[in-house]
């Protein structure tokens, strides 16, 4: 049931003739900014915003949190995918 409504949806839909692979971008800005908001939200989750312990919080982070070193790269490598998928959409 699913495949066939996958089907009726992605392949026999009336598309026009001038949609090109640039069209995909909007769909990979819509996945990127979803694992944005999900690394940001565990992210701020260990973060302490406070002058004095800011820079300990993203130590914290980097060394203690299982996996927050991979979560904090991703968060930042995806802000700017972001960017460049943004360009290449307009």
């Amino acid at each position: 049931v699913i495949l066939k409504l996958f089907n009726n949806f992605a392949y026999d839909s009336l598309l026009p003739s001038n949609l090109n692979y640039f069209y995909n971008f909007g769909s990979l800005l819509a996945v990127v900014l979803v694992i944005q908001i999900l690394s940001g939200f565990f992210l701020a989750s260990y973060y302490v915003a406070e002058t004095s312990l800011a820079f300990d919080s993203i130590e914290y982070i980097m060394r203690e949190v299982p996996y927050g070193y991979m979560i904090r790269y991703i968060h930042a490598n995806g802000a700017a995918m972001f960017f460049i998928f943004v360009y290449i959409h307009i």
